[in-house]
């Protein structure tokens, strides 16, 4: 079973900032498009940013646009997700995913185990 492992989640007050890691097996990461996903109780999972397996061109979804910022480290085989200017309605499980082709759907391949955000206000 593939892993992909998340971590750097936590709580944080409204206005700060948080930065998400996520390590992929090497064979996984460098010839796939890697994405970030979050859920909150009782909502579906949402798309938050992508990024294609060569790092030019990303993806964010509207309510993150202009405060997160997706990056990749290929040599780490990591995908990050800065996230500044955080809200009490960005709180939910933050999801880590790799597939072949980058989509802002959730229908990505391969998926993390997740890590809590909680932003408080």
């Amino acid at each position: 079973q593939v892993q992909l492992v998340e971590s750097g989640g936590g709580l944080v007050q409204a206005g700060g900032s948080l930065r998400l890691s996520c390590v992929a097996p090497e064979w996984i990461f460098k010839t796939s498009a890697m994405g970030w996903f979050r859920q909150a109780p009782g909502k579906e999972r949402e798309f938050v940013a992508a990024i294609r397996s060569n790092g030019l061109g990303a993806y964010y979804g509207d309510p993150v646009r202009g405060r997160f910022t997706i990056s990749r480290d290929n040599d780490k085989n990591t995908v990050y997700l800065q996230m500044n200017s955080l809200k009490p309605e960005d709180t939910a499980v933050y999801y880590c995913a790799a597939n072949g082709i980058i989509s802002t759907k959730p229908l990505y391949e391969h998926w993390g185990q997740g890590t809590q955000v909680t932003v408080s206000s």
